[in-house]
């Protein structure tokens, strides 16, 4: 699925007749490879040795994988000795950051999108059997009956991958430290860690719901009920997804199962900062925003 040239993973098409061809639609297929990392501690490898053996074992298998995967095992520790089980290497992780870090493609203002908006003015056009399929870059609801005929992925924000992101970049920060900085936005000049880097991402998607400089909450978009009214504008709506461009929230407006997230992020950079992280390790990063998940599970209303 990855692609050398463009730097980005990308669907593969099998089709009938046995081949195969890339569909070049940058989207999260190419940035949910990020997610696929942990960092494993010092006293975890001490308390569990048998766990890395595994690892090694697999890999000692599958050596093929070792030309793509970040590299493990002893020789190959990061700060405070922490280990990194991750499919992407530095290399292909700077190539993809470079593009979801781009506000003319992934980045929005109010978190990354769906669906690279690089697509607006390039969209993908395929043939298969002389008919045409395409895919635009769509902020907001699809304009086609395809999927049932709402958004789904072509183009908003969705607050649960948006997380998955910023827990990929916190694992990634644990390791490198900041030994591994990157422009953000893409081509601002403005060099950051990757603690930073996940903290300008929560930051976009925490001001969906903040009232900017004109007293308005991008949550509410064009609704004047909700942006003016003492009775409403402070009752906030948990939507399912939201626009890619404004953050007007779409879709159902009840999912404080995963968009309620946004709570645990708040939490997580008002009492964790990037020295905090590198010193005590994932039981800082991750063990509050653990709780916080699961009490927001609880207190879910379940989808039926």
């Amino acid at each position: 699925m990855w692609d050398e040239e463009d730097g980005f993973y990308y669907d593969v098409l099998r089709l009938p007749d046995g081949s195969a061809t890339r569909l070049k639609v940058r989207s999260l297929v190419g940035l949910l490879p990020l997610c696929a990392t942990t960092v494993i501690e010092k006293a975890q490898r001490e308390r569990v040795p048998s766990a890395m053996g595994y690892v090694q074992e697999r890999l000692r298998r599958s050596p093929e994988l070792l030309a793509t995967m970040h590299p493990t095992g002893p020789g190959h520790f990061g700060v405070a000795e922490r280990g990194l089980l991750a499919l992407v290497n530095p290399e292909r992780l700077r190539r993809i950051l470079t593009k979801m870090l781009d506000e003319n493609e992934f980045l929005g203002p109010h978190g990354i999108r769906s669906i690279s908006k690089f697509h607006e003015r390039h969209p993908y056009v395929f043939f298969v059997n002389g008919q045409q399929h395409r895919v635009d870059y769509l902020p907001a609801e699809s304009d086609t009956g395809m999927f049932g005929g709402n958004s789904n992925w072509r183009g908003p924000v969705w607050m649960p991958v948006n997380a998955l992101i910023i827990r990929a970049l916190q694992n990634f920060y644990l390791y490198y430290g900041d030994n591994f900085k990157i422009e953000c936005p893409t081509g601002s000049g403005r060099l950051m860690n990757l603690f930073e880097v996940s903290k300008e991402i929560s930051d976009r998607l925490i001001s969906t719901f903040t009232r900017d400089e004109h007293g308005r909450r991008p949550v509410y978009g064009g609704i004047e009920k909700f942006q003016t009214d003492p009775h409403w504008r402070d009752y906030i709506l948990f939507h399912e997804y939201f626009h890619g461009d404004n953050g007007a929230g779409l879709g159902a407006s009840h999912q404080t199962g995963w968009t309620g997230l946004v709570a645990t992020l708040i939490e997580l950079y008002g009492s964790v900062d990037a020295k905090h992280a590198l010193d005590v390790g994932k039981q800082a990063v991750f063990a509050q925003g653990a709780r916080n998940s699961a009490s927001g599970a609880r207190l879910a209303p379940r989808r039926r």
